[in-house]
């Protein structure tokens, strides 16, 4: 999987997203020539597009869902501290159009924040979803509550109805069956953040404690996804105005290397089946998660 999938197209003219924190939007108004190209190096997590990365080997891809404000519009993008310089809908029809030409693959698509999204734009989505995807939506009937027996359906499945693409839709306001029953999503029942700095998270002693790091799994019955991404503060970035979020990923890939290998994919408790990450065309990582597979 790749973490904050479409950050590679930021919009170096893109106001700063509304859900950040004051002390940014202030900062970025006083200086914008200087905080501005800050914020694109630090908010900047790949690198490769949509169609490089699912060519790279990618199947889940994490799409952070937008509507600027004051915007009159319908367009939706997609947001990482700044908004994308393409629409949420130009996205999905790149990704049906891969789907189309690799008819033996399954693509997972993450949707959360829906920052500024109002029920109005929630079925605006939705809509769109069913109507670019229509039959390559993942089968009615397929249940998380065990998920490799439903995948090896869906792989199966293309010789007779060409279901191929499985959408996870996050929602804090709205109750989660109104979309499960709308799109037939399959339902994530907890989300456990570790933002803890004690670096010992992932096992490693290797990278520094100012790396805030994030492990998170979307846990449903046998279903696990982490996330291997390193995050900075304000203050962190402060003090390094010449660095970037590049720049810190690269310098700790090996420990994370190290990290991924001691993984083990299953339905067990301790088991990841998805794992997450940043600048992912970079040192092996896409060959190493898919590797863990021989453990089965």
């Amino acid at each position: 999987g790749s973490h904050d999938t479409m950050t590679y197209c930021l919009d170096k003219t893109s106001t700063v997203s509304g859900n950040e924190s004051k002390l940014v939007k202030f900062l970025n108004k006083c200086m914008p020539c200087i905080v501005h190209p800050i914020i694109m190096k630090w908010s900047t997590t790949q690198v490769l597009t949509v169609t490089e990365q699912l060519e790279a080997g990618v199947r889940y891809l994490d799409f952070r869902i937008a509507h600027k404000a004051n915007d009159p519009s319908m367009n939706l993008y997609f947001v990482h501290m700044v908004y994308t310089t393409v629409t949420v809908q130009d996205i999905l029809w790149e990704v049906l159009r891969w789907l189309e030409t690799h008819p033996q693959e399954v693509v997972i698509l993450a949707c959360r924040n829906f920052d500024g999204l109002t029920k109005r734009l929630h079925c605006h989505l939705i809509a769109c979803i069913k109507e670019i995807f229509q039959c390559k939506l993942c089968p009615r009937n397929v249940s998380m509550n065990a998920f490799f027996p439903p995948l090896r359906m869906i792989y199966f499945s293309k010789f007779f109805d060409s279901k191929f693409l499985d959408i996870f839709y996050f929602h804090s306001d709205l109750h989660p069956t109104v979309w499960r029953r709308e799109l037939n999503l399959s339902a994530i029942s907890v989300e456990l953040w570790d933002n803890s700095r004690d670096t010992t998270a992932i096992q490693s002693s290797y990278l520094m404690p100012r790396f805030l790091i994030f492990l998170f799994f979307f846990v449903s019955e046998k279903f696990f996804v982490a996330g291997i991404n390193l995050t900075e503060n304000l203050r962190y970035i402060l003090v390094h105005p010449f660095g970037s979020l590049k720049k810190m990923t690269l310098q700790s890939l090996p420990c994370l290397k190290i990290w991924i290998k001691q993984q083990y994919p299953g339905p067990k408790k301790e088991c990841i089946n998805i794992i997450a990450g940043d600048f992912i065309g970079n040192d092996d990582f896409v060959k190493d998660v898919i590797e863990l597979n021989t453990k089965i």
